[in-house]
C-alpha cells in the first residue's frame, strides 16, 4: 500500500488539488472514503431508468476497493432499495460495509444490516403525484415526456420527447411553479427535471457522511448537475484542509461537472476500471 500514481497505473488528475488528494488517498487508504454516483458512473444512461444496471465490472471493482478503505458510499437519487437492487450490491463478498444513500441521503441502505432506514415522505410529493399525470396532459404539446416514480420524488423525463431539449426548457418553469405550490423543488438533470423537498441533495448527504466516518481524504464520482452539490461539499473539505478527487464520468452533456472535475473519465466502464486499478495499487 502507499506506491504512488504513474502513467501506467492510473490516469493523473489534470489539477493540483486533484492530484493532492489521490496521493492522500494512496498514502492512508484506511481512512479515505470513496463515494459515487449510480446512474451514469456506475451505471450507463439508458432510455428507461428501470432497465439501468450496474456496468459489469462495476461491482467486481467496488468488492475489491472497499477492503482497501475506510468506507464506500454510493450517493443517488433513487431510493435506496432501488439502487441496491439495480447495482446488485447486496450479498456481495467486499461490500459488506457498503453504504448506499438514496434519494440524495434521505434513506440510507446498510450492507451491514440489509435495512432501509428512512423518515416519513414529505406531503408535497403525495400531491404532486396526483397533480402531475394531469398537468403534463394539460401542455399537449410536450408529448412524450414521461414520469418516474422514485418514492420520495417524481421525475419528469423528456429524453423520449420530439426535441428532447425544447420539451425540457418549456416544462422547467412550470414544473417550478407546481413544486413550489407544494413546497418542493426542482432538480433539473439530463433530459430529466426532478421534484423533491428541499434540503436533500448529494451535498448535504456526502458532508454528513464524511463527518460520521472521520474521512481524511475522499474521492467523489458522478455525472450529472445533481452531482455539483457534492463536488461544491469536496470542494469546501478541500479549502479546510481535506484532500479530494473529483471524478467526472464522460457527460459530454453536463460540460458545468467536466470543467470543475480533477479527472474526466469517459463513462461507467472507465470510471470501473479506475476503481479496480486503484484496488490494484492498494494492495500492491
Amino acid at each position: 500500500m502507499g506506491s504512488q500514481p504513474n502513467d501506467r497505473d492510473l490516469p493523473m488528475p489534470v489539477t493540483a488539488a486533484g492530484r493532492e488528494g489521490l496521493e492522500a488517498l494512496l498514502r492512508a487508504p484506511r481512512r479515505s472514503v470513496i463515494a459515487l454516483d449510480f446512474d451514469g458512473t456506475l451505471a450507463e444512461i439508458v432510455p428507461d431508468p428501470d432497465q439501468a444496471r450496474a456496468h459489469p465490472g462495476a461491482v467486481p471493482a467496488l468488492a475489491a476497493l472497499a477492503p482497501e478503505v475506510a468506507s464506500v458510499a454510493v450517493v443517488t437519487g433513487r431510493p435506496a432499495g432501488v439502487a441496491v437492487r439495480y447495482g446488485g450490491f447486496a450479498g456481495v463478498p467486499g461490500l459488506e460495509h457498503l453504504v448506499v444513500l438514496g434519494h440524495y441521503g434521505a434513506e440510507r441502505w446498510d450492507a451491514v444490516t440489509g435495512i432501509v432506514q428512512a423518515p416519513a415522505e414529505h406531503p408535497g410529493v403525495a400531491a404532486v403525484r396526483a397533480e402531475l399525470p394531469g398537468f403534463l396532459e394539460s401542455i399537449g404539446a410536450w408529448r412524450g415526456t414521461w414520469i418516474e416514480e422514485k418514492g420520495r420524488a417524481l421525475a419528469v423525463h423528456t429524453r423520449r420527447a420530439a426535441d428532447p431539449e425544447a420539451a425540457f426548457a418549456a416544462l422547467r418553469e412550470p414544473l417550478a411553479e407546481l413544486a413550489a405550490r407544494h413546497g418542493l423543488m426542482v432538480e433539473p438533470g439530463r433530459a430529466v427535471l426532478e421534484l423533491r423537498p428541499p434540503g436533500m441533495d448529494k451535498g448535504v448527504a456526502l458532508t454528513e457522511f464524511l463527518a460520521e466516518t472521520d474521512a481524511e481524504a475522499v474521492l467523489y464520482a458522478g455525472d450529472d448537475l445533481g452531482d455539483l452539490a457534492a463536488y461544491s461539499a469536496v470542494e469546501k473539505r478541500r479549502a479546510d484542509g481535506l484532500p479530494g478527487l473529483l471524478l467526472c464520468s464522460g457527460s459530454a452533456e453536463v460540460p458545468e461537472l467536466a470543467a470543475r472535475a480533477d479527472l474526466v473519465l469517459p463513462g461507467p466502464a472507465a470510471v470501473a476500471s479506475f476503481l479496480a486499478t486503484l484496488a490494484g495499487t492498494l494492495r500492491a
